[in-house]
């Protein structure tokens, strides 16, 4: 029996990495390293979603994120996400978002983030969603988001299997 569970422990771990989607691929523009570019599937019908990622300055001097477009979506923005008096708010960054040389900045849930409005399509879990982000001194970047599943949090996280599963650490085989 315990053999058993430990198999099938195992075989379920292995099926999760065999299903994980491939990271995405590490951008560099100038200074800068863009790199675990990510959103999610969006739900039937759903107009918004997020884009998330990692921008590394490698450089001596700042450079400012300025811009981003998306050919699926009507209206794309760099966006703040922040607690306001105890409220969560959401606002879109007007001067940009600034990378500090020798600095990395993660935009991910919950902080600031890409806000993909008026979608043209779903995003489907696999699928790479190409956005161009534009900097001050980089200029455009094209970068392609990995989408995972509904409910990730983090790039290669499928948003289903590895929540789901109990946690046996403390189980003895």
């Amino acid at each position: 029996m315990k053999t058993m569970l430990k198999d099938l422990l195992l075989a379920a771990f292995a099926l999760a990495l065999c299903t994980a989607p491939a990271a995405a691929e590490d951008v560099k523009a100038g200074d800068l390293v863009i790199s675990q570019a990510w959103s999610r599937a969006t739900p039937g019908g759903a107009k918004v979603a997020g884009g998330y990622l990692t921008i590394e300055n490698k450089g001596t001097t700042a450079d400012r994120l300025v811009s981003v477009s998306a050919d699926i979506a009507g209206k794309t923005e760099v966006h703040e996400m922040a607690m306001d008096n105890g409220v969560m708010k959401m606002r879109p960054l007007d001067k940009g978002l600034v990378i500090d040389a020798g600095k990395t900045v993660k935009l991910a849930p919950g902080g600031n983030h890409l806000m993909l409005q008026e979608l043209k399509g779903p995003f489907k879990q696999g699928d790479k969603v190409p956005v161009t982000l534009e900097f001050e001194k980089a200029g455009k970047v094209a970068v392609s988001l990995d989408v995972q599943g509904v409910g990730a949090q983090a790039p290669g996280d499928g948003g289903h299997m590895m929540k789901k599963m109990p946690d046996h650490s403390g189980m003895k085989m």
